[in-house]
C-alpha cells in the first residue's frame, strides 16, 4: 500500500480534497531524477473520506498497492507491447501495402500504440469511477485547531 500525508482542503459528502506534497511517494523510485522539477510542489487529490476528516486535518492517504500495480501495467507495459506487435505486423505486411518494411513498422506500430492510448483513455473513466482505484483517508494524524462553523452544527 502506498501511503502519503496531506492536509484536508475541502470536504464533501463521503469525499475530500487533500493537498499532498509530491515527494514522499517518489523517494525510492529509480526514475525520480527524471521528475525532480516536481519535487516539493503540492498537488490536490480527491479521496474517499470514510473517517470524516474535517478541513485543516492532517491525514494519511493510501492507495492499495495492487490497484497501483494494475494501473501501472495498463499505462506503461501494454502500450509498449502493442507498439512492438504493431511494428512486427507492419514489417510483415509491408509488401502487401506497398511500403518499405521500416516505414510500415513505424506507421503500423504508431497507429497501434495510438489506438491503445485512446482505449486506455476511455477505460480511465471507468477507473476514476471505481473505488478500488481511488485513494482514501486511512488515518487522521492531527485534528485541525479551528473554530466551529455554522455547517458543523447538526
Amino acid at each position: 500500500m502506498v501511503r502519503e500525508e496531506g492536509t484536508v482542503q475541502k470536504v464533501f459528502p463521503g469525499k475530500a480534497i487533500i493537498k499532498v506534497q509530491r515527494h514522499a511517494a517518489c523517494e525510492h523510485c529509480d526514475s525520480r531524477g527524471a521528475c525532480d522539477i516536481f519535487e516539493g510542489k503540492e498537488v490536490e487529490v480527491e479521496v474517499i473520506n470514510e473517517l470524516k476528516a474535517k478541513e485543516g486535518d492532517r491525514v494519511e492517504v493510501s492507495v492499495p498497492g495492487r490497484s497501483l500495480l494494475k494501473l501501472s501495467l495498463f499505462v506503461y507495459f501494454i502500450p509498449v507491447v502493442v507498439l512492438v506487435l504493431g511494428a512486427c505486423v507492419g514489417n510483415v505486411m509491408a509488401p502487401a501495402i506497398g511500403m518499405a518494411p521500416p516505414i510500415a513498422s513505424i506507421v503500423i506500430g504508431g497507429i497501434a500504440m495510438g489506438l491503445t492510448f485512446w482505449v486506455l483513455k476511455k477505460m480511465d473513466k471507468f477507473a476514476m469511477s471505481s473505488e478500488a482505484y481511488t485513494p482514501r483517508v486511512t488515518r487522521i494524524l492531527s485534528n485541525s485547531a479551528r473554530l466551529p462553523q455554522a455547517s458543523d452544527n447538526k
